[in-house]
C-alpha cells in the first residue's frame, strides 16, 4: 500500500487555545479554540475543523472531476451540517454530517457531469476516512443557467494532483 505522512503541530496558546503550524511552507498559523464555557471562541473547534475538512475534499474532488469532464465550473458553494449527539455514556459525538455541494454549471452541462457525480466522493481521501465511522451524505445541486460559466467564473485553479486530493 502506498502511504505518505503529513505533519503539524499544535501549541497552546491560553485556556483553550491553540495554534496549528503546518508542513506546507508559507501557510500562516491557525488558532483553534473550544466555543464558551470551555474556550473563547477565537477560531473553529475540532467539530467545525471536521466538517470543514470533508466539505472542502468534496469540493475540490468534484471541482477536479468536472475539470476532467471539461465542464466548466463557475462558483461553488458548500455547505456542511454537523449533528452533535450524546453516545451511550453520555459524551458528545458528531453524529452525522450533511454535505451539499452547489456549483455553478452552464445549462448544456447537465448532461456531462453524470459521472462525476457517480464517483466524485470516493476519491475524497478525507469523506472516505470520516465515513468509516460517521455517517455522511452528499447531495449535489447544480445550479444551473443559460449563462455560460466562463463568463462568472473564478480564476482557474491549476488541476489538482491526485496526491493533494
Amino acid at each position: 500500500m502506498d502511504e505518505k505522512w503529513f505533519d503539524l503541530r499544535l501549541e497552546r496558546d491560553d485556556a483553550f487555545g491553540f495554534s496549528v503550524t503546518f508542513d506546507q511552507g508559507g501557510l500562516p498559523p491557525l488558532t483553534l479554540d473550544e466555543l464558551p464555557p470551555l474556550g473563547e471562541g477565537r477560531g473553529p473547534n475540532p467539530a467545525r475543523m471536521l466538517g470543514a475538512a470533508v466539505g472542502h475534499c468534496l469540493s475540490a474532488s468534484l471541482l477536479f472531476c468536472l475539470q476532467k469532464a471539461r465542464v466548466e465550473v463557475g462558483a461553488m458553494t458548500t455547505t456542511v451540517r454537523g449533528r452533535i449527539e450524546r453516545n451511550e455514556r453520555g459524551r458528545f459525538r458528531i453524529g452525522e454530517l450533511v454535505v451539499e455541494l452547489s456549483p455553478d454549471l452552464a445549462s448544456d452541462a447537465r448532461a456531462r457531469i453524470g459521472r462525476c457525480l457517480e464517483i466524485f466522493d470516493d476519491f475524497c481521501i478525507v469523506t472516505e476516512s470520516v465515513r468509516q465511522g460517521i455517517p455522511v451524505s452528499v447531495r449535489v445541486s447544480p445550479r444551473v443557467t443559460a449563462e455560460t460559466a466562463a463568463t462568472r467564473r473564478a480564476p482557474s485553479p491549476e488541476p489538482l494532483a491526485a496526491a493533494d486530493r
